[in-house]
């Protein structure tokens, strides 16, 4: 396959974040289907009870996940910055440290994702009649979580150096692939939760090889020497310093999940059920957004490698009225049709008005996502990854967890608990909005500006 990395530190800003965010759009809604298929499987075929298992483990996995996804993100950043700079030893040391590290986190997700599925369920104070089935799906996916690290890694690294279609390809064979099986696994074989955890693993598993061959049959900077394999200390202290807060700040905030899920699970396994659903429709709604925040960190990072600081700052403002116009349109379109969507992924009534009732609230607050996701990305690009961090986890951990004590001190009930999320968007855009324009970025490119018009 021919080479689609991108030099985005010339030509027109809103064209390269459209080619690149374009492909990460529809590779982000191909994952969704991951989950998602999962969910309509067990929720047309099996039951509610399976339903809410699946989609109450969310919170657990992105756990574990949300951390190495985090160090992903670090190395992404390090590796667009020295393709930027036409670093190409740089490059391949930082590839191949980004390789061996992945190796070692799939050892340790697997152990330790194995170790916390008892605790966090009681934790989550999971019903009886969903426990044995939420325990069976976890310890599956965990056994095979080393497929969907080796792919966010992998395919981090092509995304660094402008590659978003490979990455895009390889997951569409992979979502189809898990579609296939789960229909297979759950009507053909009369597997339950179980099928469609390994239909899960499987495809992950596919997607991780495609990649990683991708990866080595490369002969640029950027591709896998495997018998040049180490870690390198430059490296992986660029690595750890940008992705470790990424990685904190990905894992506490899943993990601040659970309070809320264990609150979503007070309701009991119909409103767990319709909570499920609505995440999916929300996963979806988002997509846009996350695909253009994933780009302006690309975008960043290479000019900012390339010492462009106007052409970085102006590619945070573009991206941001991306952002708003897609998520304003798509926000719409959800709160229009929310009953259909959500009677697609299940038949039953209580089911589906709970999830109606998540969307009705949420909805409207949509927008504000769009400020916290550009300007925590552009931050990362120039190698800022602690003030996004602190920032995130003070709104959506900190705040939050306090916001829910006290509606359930109250006792305000189910509409209070479900803008415990909104409120903390709001929270979290507002401060780091504050933090964008006081940071070099914004300074810097300000700077360009009057130094060329003078």
């Amino acid at each position: 396959m021919a080479r689609t990395d991108s030099d985005m530190t010339q030509g027109a800003i809103w064209r390269h974040l459209l080619q690149f965010s374009l492909p990460m759009a529809v590779g982000l809604l191909f994952q969704q289907l991951y989950n998602t298929v999962d969910t309509v499987v067990v929720g047309q075929f099996v039951g509610k009870e399976a339903q809410a298992a699946v989609g109450s483990t969310g919170a657990i996995i992105n756990t574990i996940v949300g951390f190495c996804a985090g160090l992903a993100t670090g190395a992404s950043v390090i590796i667009s910055q020295r393709y930027g700079a036409h670093d190409h030893k740089g490059l391949s040391k930082a590839v191949n440290t980004t390789i061996t590290l992945t190796f070692l986190m799939s050892v340790l997700a697997t152990v330790v994702g194995q170790l916390i599925i008892d605790p966090m369920l009681r934790f989550m104070q999971t019903p009886d009649n969903v426990m044995d089935e939420a325990h069976a799906y976890l310890s599956i996916y965990f056994y095979g979580v080393s497929g969907v690290l080796f792919y966010n890694m992998g395919s981090g690294i092509l995304r660094a150096v402008g590659d978003s279609r490979r990455p895009l390809i390889f997951l569409i064979i992979s979502a189809l692939l898990n579609t296939v099986l789960d229909l297979a696994f759950v009507l053909g074989l009369g597997m339950k939760v179980d099928g469609v955890a390994y239909a899960t693993i499987l495809s992950q598993i596919i997607s991780a090889l495609l990649i990683l061959y991708t990866l080595t049959r490369e002969e640029s900077a950027y591709g896998i020497r495997w018998k040049e394999m180490s870690i390198d200390r430059q490296a992986l202290k660029g690595i750890l310093t940008i992705g470790l807060p990424s990685s904190i700040q990905s894992a506490v905030t899943a993990f601040s999940n659970v309070f809320v899920q264990s609150y979503i699970n007070y309701f009991g396994d119909a409103c767990m059920a319709g909570y499920g659903i609505y995440n999916k429709v929300d996963a979806f709604a988002l997509v846009p957004v996350q695909a253009i925040a994933m780009s302006s960190t690309t975008f960043v990072g290479q000019n900012w490698g390339a010492r462009q600081k106007q052409r970085a700052r102006d590619g945070v403002r573009t991206a941001v009225w991306m952002s708003l116009i897609s998520t304003a349109v798509l926000g719409v379109m959800v709160y229009v049709l929310a009953r259909p969507l959500l009677g697609f992924f299940s038949p039953e009534e209580e089911v589906v008005a709970y999830g109606e009732r998540f969307i009705r609230i949420v909805t409207p607050f949509y927008i504000t996502i769009c400020f916290n996701q550009i300007y925590a990305g552009a931050l990362r690009g120039i190698g800022d990854a602690t003030a996004p961090t602190v920032i995130m986890l003070c709104s959506f951990v900190v705040f939050r967890q306090i916001y829910l004590a006290v509606t359930r001190l109250l006792g305000l009930g189910f509409v209070a608990v479900a803008l415990a999320y909104p409120m903390g968007w709001i929270m979290c855009s507002t401060l780091l909005f504050i933090r964008y324009r006081g940071s070099a970025l914004f300074r810097l490119g300000m700077a360009e500006t009057k130094s060329v018009s003078e």
